[in-house]
């Protein structure tokens, strides 16, 4: 299961806590937890939806615990150009026949970096179903189940973040 879901489940983590030390712990904590809850499993969804479910909930038991909130990690840290390059190129690799100028992918890693920007500043509501559907590609059937809201919801709140992205993107390239 590491060695197939690992890197979701860390990019989920991070994503919801924006700290690489806190999505370490976290991941640890979901694949022990995973771990010794495999019996349960019922087979209902995929491993990797149900690794996901427990990255979140585990995500949001750490962040209600005292410990928490006392300490620095409920601090939001302030994302640099590099790692979320870096990150991005981890969401979605591109499939490339010829390798672009030196131009061509500065515009690129720019274009990504805005559009990126303008996805962590929405809110987590929005954020959070555009990243299960973009990155780890779940359905809304599979996002309602995780989320446990309908799908119905699901589909208007990705209709709405796309939207948002849309005319946030435009206003900026005015």
């Amino acid at each position: 299961m590491m060695d197939d879901y690992g890197n979701d489940v860390w990019n989920y983590a991070y994503f919801l806590t924006k700290n690489a030390e806190q999505a370490d712990d976290l991941s640890q904590e979901v694949f022990v937890r995973a771990y010794s809850g495999i019996a349960h499993y019922r087979g209902d969804c995929t491993l990797k939806t149900w690794l996901l479910t427990i990255t979140r909930n585990t995500t949001f038991t750490y962040r209600k615990s005292r410990f928490f909130r006392s300490s620095l990690w409920g601090e939001t840290l302030a994302l640099d150009v590099e790692e979320v390059s870096s990150d991005l190129r981890q969401m979605k690799p591109e499939k490339r026949i010829s390798h672009p100028s030196a131009e061509v992918e500065v515009m690129r890693k720019a274009h990504v970096h805005e559009i990126w920007t303008i996805v962590l500043a929405l809110p987590e509501k929005f954020r959070e179903i555009l990243l299960l559907h973009l990155r780890y590609e779940l359905t809304a059937v599979e996002i309602a189940e995780m989320l446990r809201i309908s799908q119905g919801t699901v589909k208007s709140r990705l209709s709405r973040a796309k939207n948002k992205v849309r005319k946030q993107y435009e206003e900026r390239s005015r």
